[in-house]
């Protein structure tokens, strides 16, 4: 497994290889599921002896429990035993993850394992500028609720949020359109005051939205498997998150993959950012410019994504289209094209990252046919020739790359608060 493991305590002692076998166990059945004591030692390099005295330490300790299989094992046409499996023990602990907009809160609980066993969303109307605490503290709540907990229960809770948070000084910035979310002592605030006195207190991470889709890219998505990615995210604005080496790259500031406002040709460029000017890539193939744009080429919808869907029925259904519908579509397809294209080539130029990732609403709506005239495009103007994909996932992908955020570290944690602690053979 490609992890960093933290020895403690003097090499070689019993104890400590007890913790690192313990911890290897834990992370198999992380990333395999269930396994039976003999697939768990195959894959660990463990004596069967040794994978079952591991087996009972871990479920004494309640971080697996076991399954038993639905159908009895067969030898010899008679029926054996049942085979036994075991699994993380997901009510070990529970993480949280949050999806803000400007107009709702979508908050989802999972226990160790993964599984979903909670969710719930607030709508937040009005875009106060007060009360984001409290917010927060209500959507996690709500959806606490739904799996029978309280929050004071929850190891970690990952915030997702079209904006980033500044290393250096705590702060979120790039986040204009969420009001109440500036406060310099923000993070702090929901790190200290999401439950009540006397109850502890979740461990709090606030992550930029399009970052977390890139994590959920990588762990179940598209990008699995490649270690320099870009993922670019276009819908209602525009968006990128850069993985490089097989890690997140934030930046100095956080403020890596803001893209919006980058100068590219064909666009006003911006030279008052703070002042709320327009420009830049957001201004070439934002949703607003998508929109304009498609209906100059004779689409309509209530939002750009509509439209850009109407374009692509028209091509892969000619014959419910007149001749000069399917033109107009293809024109509106190769401009967006190279619109996207345009944004792209220069960090293209710059990372030569091996894999691009379209996703939001817009690349969703065009599919294989935008997606093809994109890389067409991209592979005109820049030298590096990445391979383009569309995304592959269906769940809300800010809220999944919260989740895998927080259980990663909340795993990290759990195992090797185990790992750390000599346990009895």
């Amino acid at each position: 497994m490609d992890r960093d493991h933290d020895l403690v305590g003097p090499p070689g002692t019993p104890s400590l290889l007890r913790a690192i076998n313990d911890r290897t166990a834990l992370w198999l059945l992380a990333d395999r599921g269930p396994l039976s004591r003999t697939q768990l030692g195959a894959l660990a390099g463990l004596s069967k002896p040794t994978a079952s005295q591991l087996m009972d330490r871990l479920e004494a300790a309640g971080l697996v429990e076991a399954v038993l299989d639905a159908e009895p094992a067969h030898v010899n046409g008679s029926a054996g035993r049942t085979a036994r499996r075991y699994r993380l023990r997901g009510a070990a602990a529970h993480v949280a993850g949050l999806d803000v907009t400007a107009a709702r809160i979508v908050a989802r609980v999972c226990d160790l394992s993964g599984r979903t066993v909670g969710e719930a969303t607030l709508v937040t109307p009005g875009r106060s500028a007060s009360g984001t605490v409290d917010r927060v503290r209500e959507a996690l709540t709500a959806a606490c609720a739904t799996a029978g907990m309280d929050i004071s229960t929850l190891h970690h809770v990952v915030i997702g949020i079209g904006g980033a948070i500044d290393p250096g000084t705590g702060r979120l910035g790039f986040a204009r359109h969420l009001p109440g979310w500036h406060e310099p002592d923000l993070l702090a605030r929901l790190r200290t005051e999401l439950t009540g006195p006397g109850s502890p207190d979740p461990r709090v991470d606030v992550e930029n939205d399009v970052n977390l889709v890139a994590v959920a890219e990588q762990t179940i998505g598209a990008g699995q498997g490649a270690r320099d990615v870009v993922v670019l995210w276009v819908a209602e604005g525009i968006g990128a998150a850069v993985i490089i080496d097989g890690k997140l790259h934030r930046g100095a500031t956080g403020g890596a993959g803001e893209v919006g406002y980058m100068p590219v040709p064909g666009a006003p460029v911006v030279r008052s950012i703070g002042r709320g000017t327009t420009g830049g890539f957001q201004a070439l193939a934002g949703g607003p410019a998508v929109l304009k744009l498609a209906r100059q080429h004779g689409f309509t919808g209530a939002d750009p994504q509509s439209a850009v869907a109407r374009a692509v029925e028209a091509i892969a259904a000619p014959a419910a289209a007149p001749v000069a519908v399917q033109q107009a579509a293809r024109r509106l397809l190769t401009e967006l094209a190279d619109r996207l294209a345009t944004g792209l080539a220069p960090i293209v130029a710059v990372l030569d990252p091996e894999l691009i990732v379209l996703t939001g609403a817009i690349p969703r709506s065009g599919g294989a046919p935008l997606r093809e005239l994109v890389a067409e495009a991209l592979h005109g103007m820049a030298i590096p020739r990445p391979r383009l994909v569309e995304s592959a996932l269906a769940d809300n992908p800010v809220l999944a790359g919260a989740i895998h955020a927080a259980l990663a570290a909340t795993r990290e944690a759990v195992f090797d608060t185990s790992a750390g602690t000599p346990v009895p053979a």
